[in-house]
């Protein structure tokens, strides 16, 4: 089996239902989510098995849904259904739920790092949030944009953080803040709320 078909030699790429130069504004949006993948990978090869199945597992289950993302926004025809669903945000927001109650309260900025599983998800974080931004402007200039798809983005750019310290919590590594940060995070509704900053 051969990986090269010597089509994009050209500075052109297939799309479902069409072809577009490879800087398109639609291919910069799900590359960028394929970025963000590889930093999932990695972030799943440092964890140790026995204390972060459960989150291994979970992004294994994100890769797949990574994947969808990437699909639904290669189809230009506005045909079919998008693979995006609305229950993988919203199992995404019932992790993002349990992991801040698992962490201790956060009221500052932190920096990203800790742990190599931990800075990679901090990686993830941020890529995924380059891939929402790209969606914005891809939905300002072109139609047949999957609905979801900014929204699982934001979502999991949040998910990625509170995964972040909730390795770094289990392996004994303490969150460090900026420094010259205010209060941001703040009590919501007698729970803790935690956001990456958008």
């Amino acid at each position: 089996m051969k990986i090269y078909t010597r089509s994009g030699d050209k500075g052109r790429t297939s799309l479902i239902g069409g072809r577009v130069e490879k800087d398109n504004i639609r291919v910069q949006a799900y590359g960028t989510v394929d970025e963000a993948n590889c930093f999932v990978g990695q972030a799943m090869a440092e964890l140790e098995q026995e204390t972060f199945q459960d989150i291994i597992d979970e992004l294994e289950k994100i890769q797949h849904e990574l994947f969808d993302c990437g699909g639904d926004l290669a189809n230009v025809t506005g045909n079919g259904e998008y693979k995006l669903k609305q229950e993988m945000i919203d199992f995404l927001e019932e992790r993002i739920d349990a992991y801040i109650e698992e962490t201790p309260k956060l009221e500052r900025f932190i920096l990203p790092g800790g742990t190599k599983a931990a800075a990679a998800l901090h990686i993830a974080r941020t890529v995924t949030r380059r891939a929402e931004r790209d969606v914005v402007t891809l939905s300002r200039i072109e139609e047949n944009i999957p609905p979801l798809a900014q929204k699982y983005l934001n979502r999991l750019s949040d998910y990625f953080f509170a995964a972040a310290r909730v390795v770094n919590f289990r392996s004994g590594r303490k969150d460090v803040e900026y420094e010259r940060s205010a209060i941001v995070f703040k009590e919501a509704k007698g729970k803790k709320k935690e956001k990456d900053g958008e």
